[in-house]
């Protein structure tokens, strides 16, 4: 087998006294879509800024195509792309002044980057909007930019944290369609979501963390097998020991309720 493209080993990470990450072990392989789930403070974000090289007061061992993250960030950042839920874009400037900015860092050749945010701009649709400042942008055109701004560099490593948050339908297929696609050109995909049906559709593979921990690795398939044909939905529920959603949702009705005289 190959070497894996991300490699994480014994993870720790603590917040004060909060241990945050518990002994995260994975490896994720090229060509490999990894879907990464758990309940919110499960420390999911966490590991993707120790992956992004944001944190490196960790223990463990952390590598992307073999490079240590905390000796060789730079280096390691390289290799990844990474699309955030959530970012502070310079919206006073265009998305070509954006992105270009962006090429820069990557070191692209000017040329190269150009016909690349013509390219991928087209494709999202906001090809009459490369000159135009985006403090007029809507969420959804936001999310798109910062979605070119991930991938421009060609990265050998994609991390998507909730990446089609504010996308449109048509968008939406659009980038199930390009993990697809990316995956088999040997990238690998490291996908974070809350939305377990696109999960349970892009990824080859599923781990599931919960309080720091990982309580499922497999494929779709294989959690289903072990967990007696259940959707991810009821396996995310059971193993992150929240069946009491739905009563939940019954208590928040009641909220609503009359009282009697």
């Amino acid at each position: 087998m190959s070497q894996p493209a991300i490699s994480i080993k014994n993870l720790h990470k603590h917040y004060g006294n909060k241990h945050v990450l518990q002994g995260i072990d994975l490896e994720v392989y090229p060509g490999q879509v990894l879907g990464y789930i758990g309940p919110n403070g499960a420390g999911k974000s966490t590991t993707v800024k120790v992956l992004c090289g944001l944190i490196s007061d960790y223990s463990g061992d952390v590598r992307v195509r073999g490079i240590d993250v905390r000796e060789n960030p730079v280096e390691a950042k390289r290799l990844i792309g990474y699309v955030p839920e959530l970012a502070e874009l310079y919206d006073v400037l265009t998305p070509s002044e954006f992105l270009h900015f962006m090429g820069n860092l990557y070191g692209l050749d000017e040329q190269v980057c150009e016909d690349r945010i013509v390219r991928m701009m087209g494709a999202f649709g906001l090809q009459a909007n490369i000159h135009q400042r985006m403090d007029t942008f809507s969420k959804g055109m936001k999310q798109k930019v910062l979605l070119t701004s991930g991938l421009i560099h060609n990265p050998d490593i994609i991390i998507f944290d909730e990446p089609l948050s504010g996308l449109d339908a048509n968008s939406v297929i659009i980038v199930k369609d390009l993990i697809g696609k990316l995956a088999k050109e040997g990238k690998t995909i490291f996908y974070c979501s809350h939305m377990m049906d696109i999960v349970e559709k892009v990824s080859d593979r599923i781990i599931l963390i919960d309080q720091g921990r990982v309580v499922a690795d497999g494929s779709f398939e294989e959690l289903k097998q072990q967990q007696g044909n259940q959707s991810l939905e009821q396996i995310f529920a059971r193993l992150t020991l929240q069946e009491g959603l739905g009563r939940a949702a019954d208590d928040l009705m009641s909220a609503f309720e009359t009282e009697k005289p």
